[in-house]
């Protein structure tokens, strides 16, 4: 292998992994800014859940959110810590 393939090939790992870390960085702030009751983009709070799905018993929800001011929406992946599960509901 050529030196400049395998620089350029790092260059391209490292880059994705920067972008990956940073999106991930900014839907948590997000998520944040709904939990704190108001939207992340128009700064209102007119944001609400629209759909709450559940993946099982020891799955993540899947949250989806709307904003009634500005139309924003996204989706989040939680982990339902409040399930019964706990109380051996799946077994």
């Amino acid at each position: 292998m050529d030196i400049y393939l395998l620089a350029f090939l790092l260059i391209i790992l490292i880059g994705s992994v920067l972008v990956y870390i940073y999106y991930l960085k900014e839907k948590k702030d997000q998520l944040d800014s709904i939990r704190r009751g108001f939207c992340p983009h128009c700064k209102q709070d007119t944001i609400e859940l629209t759909d709450k799905r559940s993946g099982g018993c020891s799955g993540p929800q899947l949250l989806s959110f709307e904003c009634l001011s500005c139309g924003y929406t996204n989706s989040f992946a939680v982990d339902s810590s409040d399930s019964s599960c706990g109380s051996g509901g799946c077994r």
